[in-house]
């Protein structure tokens, strides 16, 4: 793996939140230009090392954000107001999905699941 490669699944693996591409950005500094973090990301998407979901924000617009694919799979809560994310915690959906796969006969590979709101510290505002 190269070296950039290399810095942006480390950025990602410390990260803890889901980051955009900017955020990989910034977080590398001079490590790495704007192409080199798409293509990185893209790469290590490709070989299960990155995972990506599209979040609509009204003040941030429609943005792919990725989490490090070592982490163990979570979801996460978007705050519309402040833009922050916060870990629901571990999957609770696969017995929901293993019971669609039973009532339907499809095989559920994958899925993502993000939910948006406003946060305590932004709920009273």
């Amino acid at each position: 793996m190269t070296k950039a490669r290399q810095a942006v699944q480390e950025i990602l693996d410390a990260a803890g939140t889901p980051l955009c591409a900017l955020d990989v950005e910034e977080r590398a500094g001079s490590l790495c230009d704007p192409a080199t973090i798409y293509r990185s990301l893209h790469y290590l998407e490709e070989r299960g090392l990155a995972e990506s979901f599209v979040l609509h924000c009204e003040a941030h617009g429609t943005e792919r954000y990725y989490v490090s694919g070592k982490a163990q799979h979570r979801h996460w809560f978007h705050c519309e107001r402040c833009h922050r994310f916060v870990d629901l915690g571990a999957c609770r959906v696969e017995p929901i999905l293993r019971d669609m796969e039973d009532d339907t006969g499809v095989t559920i590979r994958s899925h993502t699941l993000y939910a948006s709101g406003f946060c305590s510290a932004c709920r009273g505002l």
